[in-house]
């Protein structure tokens, strides 16, 4: 069945899913199959592209033209502190994170925060962190959050 797709035009897919895995064929096949893309290279590239994030849930942004897809890894505020935290998080017991580490996270995910400073950005990794269940500098994230350290402007 012919589409109306013009091949110059660029088109850009929003993906989730879990990282280092090629993605089920049944969620890539109505969004690529018609743009002429074959599914099991888009998986694969889309695998080698989220090799560092394995077994996280992330975001992938393919931007496709003239039939070649360019993909962008975008991760989420939770990926990015199990990421700092090294290790994988067991529901026993809490990782621990440093605050600087915190304010990296925010810098990388500041252009798709809602705050208006970097320091509402920190307050909301700190919430993540929170809800991820773990600590900051061996503190809890709420007593961080509510003032007992200050948050750089920017």
């Amino acid at each position: 069945m012919p589409t109306n797709f013009d091949p110059n035009e660029i088109k850009v897919i929003y993906l989730w899913c879990t990282s280092h895995e090629v993605s089920a064929t049944s969620a890539l096949a109505p969004k690529i199959g018609p743009l002429g893309l074959s599914l099991r290279k888009v998986g694969d590239d889309i695998a080698k592209a989220t090799k560092d994030w394995k077994g996280l849930r992330i975001t992938v942004k393919l931007t496709i033209q003239n039939r070649h897809a360019k993909i962008e890894v975008g991760p989420s505020a939770s990926a990015l502190i199990i990421k700092a935290l090294k290790e994988p998080l067991e529901t026993s017991n809490t990782g621990n994170i440093t605050f600087n580490e915190t304010v990296n996270i925010a810098q990388q995910i500041l252009h798709q925060s809602l705050a208006r400073e970097l320091s509402g950005t920190i307050k909301e990794i700190l919430g993540t962190a929170q809800s991820v269940g773990c600590n900051v500098d061996g503190h809890h994230p709420h007593d961080i959050n509510s003032g007992a350290v200050e948050c750089p402007a920017s």
